[in-house]
């Protein structure tokens, strides 16, 4: 058995999930040999993802999206890193209620990718979401040693929005170790860095912008990619379109600018957690997340989890908080079954506050389906 679940978020971290799906296996099956090996797809929780498959938790003292400073982590194990930018740079790093969409700044995940390099990593996986930022990774860049200046020789002010102001930019004093480490980029959204499905129009209003903030965000990064393509060439307007580019606010854009290689952000953390390994000794998986919905089939954690399934022949079953996809969806994603808990449990506020113990009985119940 195999269990390679998400997070539930606001509820269970994904080492809490699968703790609790493992106690109501073994309710119902005594002894049952359960592997646990929890997953992430780029954004939040990538990092303890990674040290719950054994790489090694390292704490740094870096930015915070709006300057104060604040403890961030990633993993290590031997020469290969997992960078989450969120730990700098994510919403979960605003006081509660507080957005700056306009000011919020990636420096932080400049200063985590800095610490990586610092503690020898020579593969960085660099997993990006759950941004607070729509600075198009100049923050970041910045922390590594790029200038970014206005039309008096003084840098821009932090955020997408002081990138307006941009009238020079100058990359020559960027970390030469950066050329010579695989930088991975990861994530599950494939956005351009401007327009209609770009940063600021599809993800700024999560981040508190207004209609005239995302207006005023997204012509500032256009004017950032032209400033830059006349810095390094054609490459930079190339990248602004990539898949990817768009990625937690633009920073996949200032990550492609430094070399890094866009990949979906499940399968690399699959490869690096040793998901094809776990897969070879099992016959049943079972992944999910919080919400199983359309999101779920463009990029998340049980998509990837069940497609790499399905190609090795495994059966997958999830369990979630909530469902909002039809059982035709599920099947053409690799989904044999699922298992909401607000079919235990109705009332989705008890399902929120209680989900461990709920889970616990929807496992029980998956036991019961499958293995008894």
């Amino acid at each position: 058995m195999l269990i390679a679940a998400d997070k539930f978020k606001g509820s269970l971290t994904a080492v809490e999930v699968a703790e609790r799906v493992t106690a109501g296996l073994r309710r119902v099956v005594p002894g049952l040999e359960v592997e646990a090996l929890p997953v992430a797809d780029g954004g939040d929780g990538t990092v303890a993802a990674a040290v719950a498959a054994g790489f090694e938790r390292h704490e740094v003292r870096v930015a915070g999206p709006l300057g104060h400073e604040v403890t961030a982590a990633f993993a290590l194990r031997g020469d290969t890193a997992v960078v989450e930018m969120a730990e700098a740079s994510g919403l979960q790093r605003l006081p509660a209620g507080v957005f700056a969409p306009l000011t919020a700044s990636t420096y932080g995940s400049g200063e985590l990718l800095l610490a990586a390099l610092d503690a020898g990593a020579r593969t960085i996986v660099f997993g990006v979401g759950g941004s607070a930022t729509t600075d198009g990774g100049a923050g970041m860049l910045s922390a590594l040693g790029a200038r970014f200046l206005d039309a008096e020789g003084e840098p821009v002010p932090p955020g997408g929005e002081g990138l307006a102001a941009l009238a020079s930019a100058d990359l020559s004093g960027l970390d030469p170790r950066l050329a010579s480490v695989e930088f991975v980029l990861a994530s599950d959204v494939d956005n351009p860095l401007t327009g209609p499905k770009g940063a600021p129009a599809v993800y700024g209003p999560q981040k508190g912008a207004s209609p005239d903030d995302v207006e005023t965000l997204d012509s500032a990064l256009a004017h950032y990619a032209e400033v830059l393509e006349k810095t390094v060439g054609a490459q930079a307007a190339k990248h602004a379109a990539a898949p990817g580019a768009g990625a937690a606010g633009g920073i996949g854009y200032g990550a492609l600018l430094v070399g890094a290689r866009f990949r979906p952000g499940i399968e690399v953390m699959l490869d690096v957690l040793g998901f094809a390994a776990a897969l070879e000794k099992t016959t049943l998986v079972i992944t999910g997340e919080g919400s199983l919905d359309e999101q779920t089939l463009h990029g998340k954690a049980p998509a990837g989890v069940a497609a790499a399934a399905r190609a090795a022949d495994k059966e997958v079953v999830a369990v979630c908080g909530r469902l909002a996809l039809p059982p035709e969806a599920l099947g053409r994603a690799g989904i044999r079954r699922v298992y909401p808990l607000t079919d235990a449990e109705p009332d989705v506020a008890k399902c929120i506050a209680d989900a461990g113990p709920i889970l616990e009985r929807v496992a029980e119940q998956i036991a019961r389906d499958f293995l008894t």
